[in-house]
């Protein structure tokens, strides 16, 4: 199937909905509840990013990758996301959630553009069930679009563990809710996963992936969350794990002036890069390839409302990864300055500008695992 094709395809399927709004908004075939609401109801939402890059580093590449020869780019525009998204609530229980990236079709579409496909069913407060290709709750990004985090992008431990199946896009089922135990709110997410990505035909090797997360509601007036992940599994019929730690707070100094905290801690069995290695090559058994991270966002926020301006927002993310610490270890420490411009509310419009910044123990070149610094500027519009 060509690009093409899967595009109109794409296309075609966002109009449906709105096609049958107008064909079913007669009162015979409306359904309603028993509160009079009609069903169902569409939401279209939508997300572009695009930005412009700027390398600094000696012979690396926008990207961030390092290169012997000169044939390489070092500065570039990029559509980094192109969101389509519709949700739609068949009744006031059940929705059913759809996103595609159509940026996905400037390379090799295999395994993209189809990002959440899934169906939701909310019995009360203390449960709801899901189905389909979702993001499992899994640590703090796993919670928070792409669109409204405090940094450019999501961080290099939320990736990783993207490809050993614990976060980003997964097919498989979860469940959730919240419960209060005397003044405590506890939020919980359990998930069940093929943990091989998204957009797959199935599962690679009838293993499942099972993961849970606990959220204790600290304070309420300063948003103190403290997050627990756990996870455990079977790949390849090799046991595998992963486990975390976070925290969020939001502190407001002044009327204008707010300051907010995200610390998240990850550890888990690299198993995607055990079985990427040929099997001569590896130099010890899976439970060694281990990788871990630990990261700190801190971000101040000056509410502005001047004109269309209507905050300014200072961040700088460090964060320290290592892929593979215990059998070849390179710790990876990124610096992510920031400021933002927010035009709107709720970040529909934002203009961002900073540096990514990334140092290694060890500079491997021709890779990237070798020292960088890339200079950002990023639009973004959401509705």
């Amino acid at each position: 199937m060509s690009d093409l094709l899967r595009l109109k395809i794409i296309i075609f399927i966002f109009l449906m909905p709105f096609l049958s709004t107008a064909q079913t908004s007669t009162p015979e075939a409306a359904a309603k509840d028993e509160d009079g609401v009609q069903y169902p109801q569409y939401k279209f939402k939508g997300l572009l990013q695009v930005r412009h890059l700027e390398s600094f580093g000696d012979n690396v590449d926008a990207m961030g990758t390092h290169h012997s020869g000169t044939d390489f780019t070092q500065s570039t525009f990029d559509i980094k996301r192109m969101r389509v998204g519709l949700n739609t609530k068949l009744s006031e229980a059940t929705e059913v959630v759809v996103l595609v990236n159509l940026a996905d079709f400037k390379s090799d579409t295999k395994g993209k553009v189809l990002e959440n496909a899934y169906g939701k069913y909310t019995f009360n407060k203390y449960i709801a069930l899901t189905g389909g290709q979702f993001r499992p709750a899994f640590g703090l990004e796993e919670l928070v679009a792409v669109d409204i985090i405090k940094s450019f992008d999501f961080s290099n431990q939320y990736y990783e563990f993207g490809k050993n199946g614990w976060t980003s896009f997964q097919i498989g089922a979860a469940a959730g809710g919240a419960v209060d135990i005397g003044k405590l709110p506890i939020s919980y997410f359990f998930s069940a996963v093929n943990g091989n990505g998204k957009n797959q035909a199935m599962d690679k090797d009838n293993g499942r992936q099972y993961s849970g997360r606990l959220v204790f509601g600290l304070s309420k007036k300063h948003k103190i969350n403290l997050g627990l992940n756990g996870g455990m599994g079977k790949v390849f019929d090799e046991k595998v794990f992963a486990i975390g730690a976070d925290i969020t707070s939001d502190f407001k100094i002044t009327d204008q002036l707010a300051f907010d905290l995200q610390i998240e801690y990850k550890l888990g069995t690299n198993h995607n890069l055990y079985f990427s290695l040929p099997a001569d090559t590896r130099v010890r058994g899976l439970d060694d390839y281990l990788m871990r991270g630990i990261y700190f966002l801190p971000n101040f926020r000056y509410v502005v409302n001047y004109k269309k301006l209507t905050a300014l927002e200072i961040s700088c993310r460090y964060e320290t990864f290592d892929a593979n610490y215990k059998v070849d270890p390179n710790v990876k420490q990124t610096y992510t300055p920031m400021v933002s411009l927010e035009f709107g509310h709720a970040y529909t419009g934002r203009i961002e500008a900073g540096f990514q910044i990334d140092r290694f123990d060890k500079n491997i070149p021709n890779t990237a695992f070798y020292n960088n610094e890339v200079f950002l500027i990023q639009l973004q519009l959401r509705l």
